[in-house]
């Protein structure tokens, strides 16, 4: 069946909506939207497919989609944000703002320690459950017992579900409200963008329903892998089948939202609530506006931070061999700072990846924002469908 792509495209950019279009041919997308940024100029601007593959329901220019970790960029935009109001300082010791923090080894992790995934508090022992995460009294006393896996601040470990809910606390005490209000009251009101952390009801019926990957591809290509394969996802596929590992332990608890409950995040009430590493909800024009905003390149006037922050947050400030993804990678105060063959060629490059392939990012140097959301998961640590439109934005500029 033929997917036809709607909305628009500069010619000069007419790669970038072939590959969309080659995406649900070849690499077996379902819905998505896509969108870019260039020079002050939105030059992509593309969505199609399907939201809902059981009843037809189309992916139209508002449906919404499950940014999955890409949250964790927005995430880091809220504490940049406060950052650049005064009320954080990132080199303070996380325990300055939570005092009940400073128990087992936590004493002396700063705030940009936790952003950079180098506080070593990748997983949470504490069972904790959906109930548990719906009142931050009852999560806070988890977060406060556990002992580092590390010593802090000598090695990186992506902290795949704990960095949301650590920041979370974090942000509530420092500035009083959750990051998913204040999102919606100082980014997504200010620039008129269809992102929420938090979802309202009134827009449960725009949400795209996520799809695994195909049954075929995860035996014929993620089976094999898994056994024999020696590259980064063979390393952490195998990581992932060893509970003890610091990668399955990263991305165990809750189990209610692990890797083996993808369902549960197709529900309302996952939706409506706010977990600031995994359930934003956006679409790519939405999300690319941001990082635009970010850019300089947006034609909005609103600025969420000042150039001087935005300038450290391009440098690395964390490079290594990660402990938990088992691959080189990096980050600036929660922003993703990948290898140059991935998304981005230049290292200036900030923004977060997610699960299945969503992300979104800002290249200032290229004047450049970018944003993609799908619904159709992936088995690849770094989703083809991703990278073949950004690799085509690049080949475009």
């Amino acid at each position: 069946m033929r997917i036809e792509v709607q909305g628009a495209v500069d010619p000069r950019f007419r790669r970038v909506q072939d590959v969309f279009e080659e995406n649900f041919g070849r690499r077996a997308e379902v819905g998505a939207s896509v969108c870019a940024w260039v020079d002050g100029q939105k030059v992509v601007d593309l969505w199609g497919g399907l939201a809902d593959v059981r009843t037809g329901r189309p992916w139209e220019e508002d449906t919404l989609g499950f940014l999955f970790s890409s949250t964790k960029g927005l995430t880091a935009l809220a504490m940049l944000m406060l950052a650049d109001r005064g009320k954080l300082d990132h080199d303070a010791p996380v325990a300055e703002y939570w005092p009940e923090f400073a128990r087992n080894g936590k004493e002396a992790i700063t705030v940009r320690q936790l952003l950079n995934h180098r506080s070593g508090l990748c997983a949470i022992d504490r069972p904790l459950t959906l109930d548990d995460l719906e009142d931050p009294a009852r999560v806070a006393p988890a977060l406060e017992a556990q002992e580092p896996l590390w010593e802090p601040g000598t090695h990186q470990g992506y902290c795949g579900v704990s960095f949301g809910i650590y920041v979370a606390e974090l942000f509530r005490r420092i500035e009083g409200r959750t990051i998913g209000r204040f999102l919606a009251e100082e980014v997504s009101a200010p620039l008129g963008a269809d992102i929420h952390l938090g979802l309202p009801p009134e827009a449960e019926e725009r949400v795209a329903t996520v799809y695994p990957p195909r049954r075929r591809d995860r035996i014929l290509r993620g089976l094999p892998r898994l056994v024999w394969g020696r590259g980064v996802e063979g390393r952490v596929f195998r990581a992932f089948a060893d509970k003890s590992s610091r990668t399955a332990r990263a991305f165990a608890n809750p189990a209610e939202l692990g890797p083996k409950a993808l369902r549960n995040v197709n529900t309302p009430r996952v939706h409506r609530m706010e977990l600031p590493w995994m359930n934003g909800i956006a679409n790519a024009r939405s999300l690319a506006t941001v990082y635009a905003t970010l850019a300089g390149v947006a034609s909005s006037e609103v600025q969420l931070v000042v150039p001087e922050l935005l300038e450290e947050v391009q440098r690395r400030q964390s490079w290594q061999v990660d402990r938990v993804l088992r691959k080189p990678m990096g980050f600036s105060l929660g922003f993703v700072k990948e290898e140059s063959h991935l998304f981005s060629p230049y290292p200036e490059t900030f923004g977060h990846p997610g699960a299945g392939g969503c992300v979104g990012f800002a290249d200032p140097p290229r004047r450049l924002a970018f944003g993609y959301v799908m619904n159709r998961m992936d088995w690849h640590l770094r989703s083809p469908r991703c990278l073949a439109l950004c690799h085509a934005v690049y080949d475009c500029l």
